[in-house]
């Protein structure tokens, strides 16, 4: 007997897939985006740069090696949607404590598989992200049109991730003091500066530049996050008033933010980069780094002419910027994630960098 399709999806343009329901039963709008990584889709599921984001997988089996407890990138997920060719409810793993479908349907994320999810990434890439309504399956299009129409995806996604409050993550033996502000921070980032010596104060993203440096840290770290960096304009003139002060290093929106705060400008990508397998060539020393990147945006290589900001990374793929440096003021910023969880561990280097930065600052 042929299961009926119960759900499907509706993009902006008209396009309609069908598909099975599986996680929440519950519609929702989003922007649908793909990522092209191979495994680590609990990590995806708990990145908070996926706030109101549709992500579909590449990969065509999702969720048979279950959900640990332990490999959560942030405590509550919030991601918009969950698209698979695939879905396994019955995982084999000895750390799986629940299956992804639990776990969605516990934080109320909605998914849909049966789809030919190769072909829907291809329509995003030819033809740009855009909204989407996840849905029932007896939902018209022109219905499922007026509501996409009528209905704006929030620009709130940096307040809606951060921490109401600050919190510290001590390290076993500690050597400095980051400061770390959270526009929706993952976990393994924080595991990696503790790895380090370093124990991190966690601010909202919204905190002054005078109670961080009330703080009295050895170094800032601005941590990744979802949405457009233009829309967080109190955190650019936070990094701005920072300038110099300390050793200053960001990950994603945090290199955005940086970017910005030297007077650079961001524009929005075609479809973004999404996986743990975007080439980046480092200029100082001619390497190149497998990276695992998450995001929408991208810095304008154009405006940085314009700033005190260099170019210290490229992407091999589409060369947009992926790192830019001012050695003065002890700053710099990559697009990609060198904490790669998911993803390849090529880029860890410059958590050192950073730790080295600071190590001169204080020896100074």
């Amino acid at each position: 007997m042929i299961r009926e399709f119960d759900r499907k999806l509706i993009l902006e343009d008209g396009t309609e897939i069908m598909g099975y329901s599986f996680g929440a039963r519950c519609d929702k709008i989003c922007e649908i985006v793909f990522n092209t990584s191979m495994v680590g889709y609990q990590e995806i599921l708990s990145d908070p740069s996926y706030t109101y984001q549709a992500v579909v997988m590449t990969y065509p089996l999702i969720g048979n090696y279950g959900i640990a407890d332990d490999d959560f990138e942030t405590v509550t997920p919030t991601i918009g949607a969950f698209i698979v060719g695939e879905n396994n409810d019955e995982p084999s793993n000895f750390r799986s404590t629940a299956t992804l479908s639990d776990i969605m349907k516990k934080y109320d994320i909605p998914g849909i598989f049966g789809v030919d999810t190769r072909k829907l990434t291809r329509h995003i890439r030819n033809n740009g992200m855009c909204k989407v309504l996840i849905c029932d399956a007896d939902t018209t299009v022109e219905k499922g049109l007026e509501i996409l129409k009528s209905t704006e995806i929030p620009k709130d996604a940096v307040s809606k991730v951060t921490p109401k409050g600050i919190f510290k993550k001590e390290a076993l033996n500690p050597s400095f003091r980051v400061v770390a502000i959270d526009c929706g921070m993952k976990e393994n980032i924080v595991r990696s500066l503790n790895k380090r010596g370093c124990s991190v104060t966690v601010v909202p993203y919204n905190t002054s530049a005078e109670a961080i440096e009330s703080l009295n840290p050895d170094g800032v770290f601005l941590s990744n996050g979802p949405g457009n960096p233009n829309d967080v304009p109190e955190l650019i003139n936070t990094v701005k008033e920072l300038h110099g002060k300390y050793p200053m290093f960001g990950i994603c929106l945090g290199h955005q933010i940086i970017s910005l705060s030297y007077g650079a400008k961001c524009y929005k990508l075609k479809f973004g980069h999404r996986g743990g397998n975007h080439p980046v060539k480092n200029l100082a020393t001619g390497k190149i780094e497998i990276t695992s990147q998450n995001h929408s945006y991208a810095v304008d290589n154009e405006s940085l002419k314009n700033t005190s900001l260099t170019v210290t990374h490229i992407n091999l793929l589409d060369n947009t910027v992926e790192g830019v440096e001012n050695k003065t003021d002890k700053v710099f910023s990559v697009q990609y994630h060198p904490e790669s969880a998911p993803g390849p561990e090529d880029s860890a280097y410059l958590f050192d960098k950073f730790i080295k930065m600071m190590e001169e600052e204080k020896n100074a």
